[in-house]
């Protein structure tokens, strides 16, 4: 696994590498596979990226009709519900652009999260065959660690044999459905896009800590085995990170 973080100015300026890295990592599969298979992120942090996906300037950017949008999880409301993850990304991206409705594969949960999670098991071990291999897999994090759905101390962290399942956060009544770990670390890149003051604090353990990935804090245990993880953050997220690591250097640490 090799890591990379890069730290932008600004959050806008950290959406506009995450695009050129969409595209850049879906111009590289399509050359050597023929397809491109991307699963996105939910909250609120993507919606610069989707916004600027859904620019004209983007819309000859990739062959769309090769290109397979899958999310990394959901939350059990209906598509047009403010909170639904595919729902941000079809108003900001997805209603005005031109990948085939056949190729948008959003979790069906806004019924029942158990058989949403076994249906979107099915849906990618008939894309996918007997191995999960998502070319890229945007994530965010949160101030609690976790990362899709995966939640501190929940069940999630430990799956190590379902690609997909239901997942409840403590306090909070809606339901998820979730990629797992096993997924998340068979990709060939993910990416971490990372906006805040607010989340300083967990990119700076998970960064400065090489043992978390032995912990319960789920962002940390997303290590592909043969990928990479890439870490765009902005100069308020990557902030505590950069003031620790100066210390540290000063210090001869």
């Amino acid at each position: 696994m090799t890591v990379e973080v890069q730290v932008l100015p600004t959050a806008q300026d950290a959406a506009m590498e995450a695009a050129r890295r969409f595209v850049a990592f879906g111009q590289e599969a399509i050359a050597a596979r023929g397809r491109y298979a991307a699963a996105l992120a939910g909250g609120s942090t993507p919606a610069p990226l989707y916004l600027l996906l859904g620019q004209p300037a983007w819309r000859d950017a990739l062959p769309w009709e090769q290109v397979h949008l899958f999310w990394g999880d959901e939350r059990c409301v209906p598509p047009d519900h403010p909170d639904s993850n595919y729902g941000l990304a079809w108003r900001e991206w997805l209603s005005h652009a031109d990948v085939p409705p056949a190729n948008i594969h959003r979790v069906h949960c806004e019924e029942d999260p158990e058989r949403a999670a076994k249906r979107y098991e099915e849906e990618l071990r008939a894309f996918f065959g007997e191995e999960p291999a998502f070319d890229l897999v945007f994530l965010g994090v949160g101030e609690d660690g976790h990362t899709a759905s995966i939640f501190p101390s929940t069940p999630a962290v430990m799956e190590s044999r379902r690609w997909v399942m239901a997942n409840h956060r403590l306090g909070d009544p809606t339901p998820r459905v979730t990629l797992t770990l096993p997924v998340l670390n068979a990709a060939r890149h993910v990416v971490f896009l990372v906006t805040g003051a607010r989340k300083a604090v967990v990119v700076c353990r998970i960064l400065l800590d090489p043992t978390l990935h032995r912990s319960a804090l789920p962002a940390a245990r997303v290590r592909p085995w043969a990928g990479s993880v890439t870490w765009l953050l902005d100069e308020p997220a990557a902030a505590l990170w950069k003031d620790m690591r100066a210390s540290s250097h000063a210090q001869g640490v």
